[in-house]
């Protein structure tokens, strides 16, 4: 029989997919090192695994002992579910920029999760850092892996995602990118590829915000730097032991917009569902691609899954709050342009004749029919019109429900105004919808020119 010992063991080994339709006029081959195979759906599974197995083996932290942790989330799941086996506690510090579904995550799965505030520097004592290092102090038989600093973070990398790459691209890789959080993907990957061919790039990708440019490309450690960011995961307002500056060729910024639609492009035109960093990652690589030749194969590293992110970057409201996607008109925008108006019907057993002088009172060109106060078709101007011409004498008497078509299609009032043409057409010249207080509304082609 094939199978695991436990769901540890299922770790590493993961795929390498070619890019296509995202990287626009990239002349190299793009392959994409999808770490979203990991149990924890994220590429700290590796280290958070290495951190605690190192510890056990130095007797830092014995059984039934409690691991802290300050993380962003994904190196809290690879703990968590490390700790899931093995029988240890979890305790984790995070920030407030962190998205929900990370920390409902980890509580998921046992964990404290405690939150901290951004904006603070890493010495005061309310940020995530100092929490988790004061906690450490305070609570017996526990260890604080403290990923930034603790060097089996990029060892981790160094032992098995730099000889993976190596050996799924057969030798042939010339460029490694990846977004730089504590350094130990970069840095670890990067020296073991670096050691079997010293020619190969090693690009970091850097947030607006953070330090680890200018340090790289001066030395200077400059907090004029430092300023709040959205992206999650890379850029740092310290400096981690993990980041070894020697490995790294260039460090390529990026913005909070520019990576957030690079993730949004992935999941739509390559079905491939990646977190925040993922899009920036590759956004930073497209800035980068006059450096390429198609010659080149280029590994783009990733870090986690986009389902930690379904309310921000794959949310439309959380997108347009923040100006990463234009204001989109929906049909509770019509409404709200138009003068309070009466929802005007009639019932389909009214005459013709009677339709015809509803519509001329009110100036309308169609309207809802209704039977025992349900909407069961609708008529036009011009189907009343025709009917009439077509009748002149006898048969004014006729009724609606004799003419009437079928009922104007029901939308929801948050339909975006581009998608009503999947509606309205030249048979069907308008649309129903509800407000939130359930009352019947008709939205008509001179409502939505007047809208728009």
């Amino acid at each position: 029989m094939d199978y695991r010992e436990n769901i540890l063991q299922t770790i590493g080994n993961t795929p390498l997919v070619r890019l296509k339709k995202v990287i626009d006029d990239i002349p190299a081959t793009v392959l994409m090192k999808v770490e979203t195979f990991n149990p924890g759906h994220s590429i700290k599974d590796r280290m958070a695994l290495k951190m605690l197995e190192d510890a056990e083996s130095r007797g830092d932290i014995k059984a039934g002992g409690t691991i802290i942790e300050c993380t962003s989330g994904n190196t809290g799941m690879g703990l968590a579910i490390a700790a899931a086996v093995k029988g240890y506690k979890c305790i984790f510090t995070t920030t407030d920029k962190q998205s929900k579904e990370k920390m409902d995550l980890l509580r998921a799965l046992g964990c404290e999760v405690i939150v901290c505030p951004t904006n603070v520097t890493a010495e005061d004592p309310r940020s995530y850092y100092s929490v988790a290092e004061r906690l450490s102090t305070e609570i017996p038989n526990s260890y604080w892996c403290n990923q930034y600093d603790n060097l089996s973070n990029r060892q981790a990398h160094y032992e098995s995602t730099g000889p993976e790459i190596w050996e799924q691209t057969e030798g042939r890789i010339t460029h490694m990118i990846v977004g730089v959080g504590t350094g130990g993907t970069i840095s670890g990957t990067g020296k073991y590829l670096k050691e079997q061919n010293p020619d190969i790039k090693v690009w970091g990708v850097d947030t607006y915000g953070s330090v680890f440019k200018k340090y790289h490309e001066t030395g200077v450690f400059d907090e004029k730097e430092i300023y709040p960011y959205i992206t999650e995961g890379i850029g740092e307002d310290i400096i981690p032991k993990n980041v070894d500056f020697s490995i790294i060729d260039h460090f390529e910024k990026v913005t909070d917009k520019d990576g957030a639609l690079m993730a949004r492009r992935l999941a739509r035109e390559e079905g491939i569902l990646l977190g925040y960093s993922a899009g920036s990652s590759l956004a930073g690589l497209l800035q980068l691609k006059d450096q390429l030749t198609k010659e080149d194969v280029v590994v783009v590293v990733i870090h986690d899954h986009g389902s930690r992110y379904v309310q921000k970057i794959y949310n439309d409201d959380w997108m347009r709050e923040r100006g990463f996607l234009e204001m989109e008109l929906t049909v509770k925008d019509i409404l709200s342009s138009k003068s309070v108006e009466q929802f005007i019907t009639v019932d389909a057993q009214k005459t013709v004749k009677e339709a015809f002088d509803l519509m001329k009172a009110h100036d309308i060109s169609q309207i809802p029919v209704i039977k025992e106060e349900e909407v069961v078709g609708s008529i036009t101007e011009s189907t009343v019109l025709s009917f009439l011409l077509e009748n002149p004498l006898g048969n004014s008497e006729k009724t609606v429900a004799g003419i009437m078509g079928k009922p104007f299609p029901v939308v929801s009032v948050d339909l975006p105004i581009r998608q009503l043409n999947q509606y309205i057409t030249k048979s069907i010249p308008a649309v129903l919808t509800k407000d939130k207080t359930g009352a019947m509304h008709i939205i008509t082609q001179y409502d939505i020119i007047q809208a728009v």
